[in-house]
């Protein structure tokens, strides 16, 4: 019975809040500090790596980047190593039922964490490099082909947020296409949502032509 789904271990619901906790992390500010530097009022005002990079330099941005990214990817990677070494006997279509569902779960809670971060009053990033770190976990082929997506439309355009926005949007159709769960396909759209929500002041600028260009000191990203 699928009961079982939900009933595999009591850790897996502490997993929910400890990914919040851990997506909170605001790396963008920790790896920043010693540069005296605080990114929340420079350039962009955002924490993530884009704004890290133009406001502290490549060292910075590249240790945030990969600490958001980090943060995303533990939280969903113990999820997996427990529902795969649980004592509980699951049938077939339970433990594909729960290996989508626990690690979708936990890693929307850590990408949550990095956007509304309980350390700095529940305010924080857009959540594209905490999001890559869930899905080259969670789904390694569709973080492939995202990153693909972001590279091309990057290239071509020379805009962040628009590369961002249509990596993830295009997120449940390549779970579409590769004949995903609807579990994995409902988890890809809440997550394309979510970064698509807050990149809601970039969207509004690139339909007025006014949103800057990658290396630009005025980027939003």
């Amino acid at each position: 019975m699928t009961g079982n789904v939900f009933s595999i271990s009591p850790v897996l619901y502490f997993l929910i809040p400890a990914a919040f906790l851990m997506g909170s992390i605001p790396f963008g500010l920790i790896f920043t500090r010693g540069t005296g530097i605080d990114v929340r009022s420079t350039g962009s005002k955002n924490i993530g790596a884009t704004n890290v990079l133009r406001s502290a330099g490549k060292v910075p941005a590249l240790l945030t980047l990969l600490g958001d990214m980090i943060k995303g990817a533990i939280p969903v990677f113990i999820c997996r190593y427990m529902i795969a070494h649980t004592g509980i006997s699951l049938q077939a279509d339970e433990l594909v039922i729960a290996q989508d569902l626990w690690p979708g779960i936990v890693g929307l809670s850590a990408v949550l964490g990095h956007m509304f971060s309980v350390f700095l009053s529940f305010r924080g990033g857009k959540g594209v490099a905490t999001g890559f770190g869930v899905l080259l976990v969670y789904s390694p082929k569709a973080a492939g082909i995202g990153l693909v997506i972001w590279i091309v439309v990057a290239v071509v355009s020379k805009i962040s947020s628009l590369a961002a926005v249509t990596a993830v949007g295009f997120m449940p159709v390549v779970f579409l296409v590769f004949r995903a769960s609807a579990i994995k396909v409902t988890i890809g759209i809440v997550l394309a949502a979510l970064i698509i929500y807050k990149h809601k002041s970039n969207i509004k600028n690139l339909i007025a032509g006014k949103e800057s260009r990658i290396g630009s000191k005025g980027s939003k990203e």
